[in-house]
């Protein structure tokens, strides 16, 4: 599997995921808007993750680039532990998801 492949992969699974969270979450903010806007980062954080190459583990370099995604979103919701803590656990995810299957 190729890293492309494994990293749109990674991102419909980690979007999925973060769009779950804020339907059935305690988030007020419910709206279509919000939950495309969940899924697309961590749609871009699995792409992005996955075909980043630092001269790291690929765990931490998943992290870091989690890390990256999602502090722009953190800030604007002001819900930085949520936000920044998935961010970091599904990049590290794909880091991993990169050495098991691609290395």
């Amino acid at each position: 599997m190729n890293r492309i492949l494994l990293g749109i992969l990674c991102g419909i699974l980690f979007g999925a995921i973060d769009a779950s969270m804020v339907i059935f979450g305690k988030s007020p903010d419910k709206s279509t808007t919000m939950i495309l806007q969940a899924f697309f980062s961590r749609f871009a954080l699995g792409i992005l993750a996955a075909n980043v190459t630092f001269r790291l583990h690929p765990m931490v370099s998943g992290a870091l680039v989690g890390l990256l995604i999602s502090l722009p979103d953190a800030i604007a919701m002001k819900s930085y532990a949520g936000i920044l803590g998935t961010g970091l656990v599904f990049g590290a995810l794909t880091g991993l998801a990169v050495k098991v299957w691609i290395t």
